[in-house]
């Protein structure tokens, strides 16, 4: 009998109130059931609302460091739980345990700085203009937040958004992808073993139309931070608009990696299968695009098809697979659809790949085959959309300055990457590319917890996550004038 898995509500480990239930698979055998989880109702979003409501005050009125102090206890527990954590996360959305322990690390990493963040919440003194006087500035917690993370870094993303709002003083609502309700309920589950007090913490599962609707629909909730597609993150957007609601909203990419005459060809090549086909190209910052330069094009997309070609699908607990499944049946059949966009696109050239892979194992769940176009053209569908697969479009370019030039011309501008030996193109590349993101020599993909993560144009609205900026979306600013001059001293008049 598969194992049920229930809300987190007010310190307390409850069912949807309507009873209703999910089922969770493995995608790499769809027979495997994880378990059933509550398809929750606006009543369950509304109860989980009131718990964090009712539970800020005495929460941010806690010294920041004794917060930091549960966050450092959360990192603690994950590391002695990090294999386990790894192991039912491949089990739940497919990727291979070397990239969900990378996962958990994050999240492990992600504790630690938030705990030390609660130590350095620094706000600003300045010299008034007049005399006896003091300005401060401080940061003060928003109130109660509600947190939607997607599927694909079930562990690491939730952290982000989660352990800055805690440690800012806020409360948290969170509604995790129903493709990963398993690893969320772990993570809240850590939580509430660290000591965690009742309200502050509140898991809700279910679809993002009722659950996620209801959060940035309640007026009590005073931000929402949202990773996933540009499409939703809009409508949430203007839903939220509504109340003058603060929104973080990280979302879609279509990333391109530039390759050089001089480059390091070989160093290039495991930068580009693993940014196009790690995750099973599952990322908002996988490598979808590879734009090569003349002189090694036709070398190089030899040594792409080879690469790819010998990557090894299956089950992700299997330490010798490359490449994992696709999240569903319903994301494969996407990234197929796709597929036959290219082919139908003019002069685009299916280099290896193009179907579901079958045989054996693989029959039991949603793997793709890793799929690479030649030919592609900027403009095309499979350049401009983000495909969320293991589909990589190679397209040529002459100069330095039209591979940037093709490299940003889409609507994204998540992460980019360079290759080249010539520190000068490095720096034009690091000046004139729109990404928030630009790494030089090295993949798409790799982002690091104690620094900023987002983009530009319709890849976000501006805020960033890591490092120290993301505790500036989860805080707002109060400043503080002392006057102890003994008379009322009218600032903004002329007193020259």
């Amino acid at each position: 009998m598969a194992e049920k898995f229930q809300n987190f509500i007010n310190g307390e480990w409850c069912d949807a109130s309507n009873g209703a239930t999910f089922e969770n698979r493995n995608p790499a055998n769809w027979s495997d059931l994880i378990g059933t989880f509550p398809k929750s109702t606006v009543e369950d979003v509304d109860r989980a609302i009131t718990a964090a409501q009712n539970a800020f005050n005495s929460w941010r009125l806690m010294p920041a460091p004794a917060r930091g102090e549960i966050l450092r206890r959360v990192g603690e527990i994950m590391v002695q739980k990090k294999e386990f954590l790894a192991r039912e996360m491949t089990r739940e959305m497919g990727k291979v345990l070397k990239e969900t322990r990378g996962d958990v690390q994050e999240g492990i990493d992600t504790a630690f700085y938030a705990a030390g963040e609660t130590r350095r919440l620094f706000g600003h003194n300045t010299p008034s203009e007049l005399p006896n006087k003091y300005n401060l500035s401080m940061r003060q917690p928003l109130g109660v937040c509600g947190i939607i993370t997607p599927w694909n870094f079930p562990m690491a993303i939730p952290t982000w958004k989660i352990f800055p709002a805690l440690a800012c003083g806020n409360t948290v609502v969170f509604k995790p992808a129903s493709d990963t309700p398993r690893t969320a309920t772990e993570l809240v589950k850590i939580l509430q073993e660290a000591g965690i007090p009742k309200g502050v913490v509140n898991l809700v599962h279910g679809g993002g139309s009722v659950v996620g609707n209801a959060m940035v629909d309640d007026p009590r909730v005073a931000a929402i931070s949202f990773t996933g597609s540009s499409l939703v993150g809009k409508t949430i957007n203007e839903r939220a608009a509504k109340y003058l609601k603060r929104v973080s909203l990280e979302l879609g990419g279509k990333n391109a990696l530039i390759v050089m005459n001089d480059a390091d060809l070989d160093l290039a090549l495991e930068a580009v299968i693993w940014g196009a086909f790690g995750t099973t190209g599952q990322r908002c910052t996988a490598t979808s695009r590879v734009i090569l330069q003349s002189g090694i094009h036709d070398k190089f997309l030899k040594m792409l098809v080879d690469a790819a070609n010998s990557l090894k699908l299956g089950n992700g607990l299997d330490e010798s697979v490359d490449v994992g499944p696709c999240v569903s049946e319903a994301q494969r059949n996407s990234v197929h659809e796709y597929t036959l966009i290219g082919l139908n696109e003019d002069k685009a050239k299916l280099e290896c790949g193009g179907e579901p892979a079958k045989g054996g194992e693989l029959d039991l769940g949603w793997f793709y085959k890793p799929t690479i176009f030649s030919g592609v053209k900027p403009g095309m569908r499979i350049e401009q959309e983000e495909i969320f697969g293991p589909v990589l479009s190679v397209i040529q370019a002459e100069t330095l300055e039209e591979a940037i030039h093709i490299l940003n011309d889409t609507v994204y501008g998540l992460s980019s990457s360079i290759f080249t030996k010539d520190v000068n193109s490095a720096m034009v590349a690091i000046r004139d590319i729109q990404a928030g993101i630009v790494y030089i020599n090295s993949a798409t993909i790799g982002a690091e917890a104690h620094m900023p993560f987002g983009g530009v144009k319709e890849t976000g609205n501006g805020h960033r996550e890591g490092g120290w900026t993301v505790y500036d979306f989860f805080s707002e600013w109060k400043t503080i004038y002392i006057d102890f001059s003994g008379q009322l001293q009218k600032a903004q008049i002329d007193n020259y």
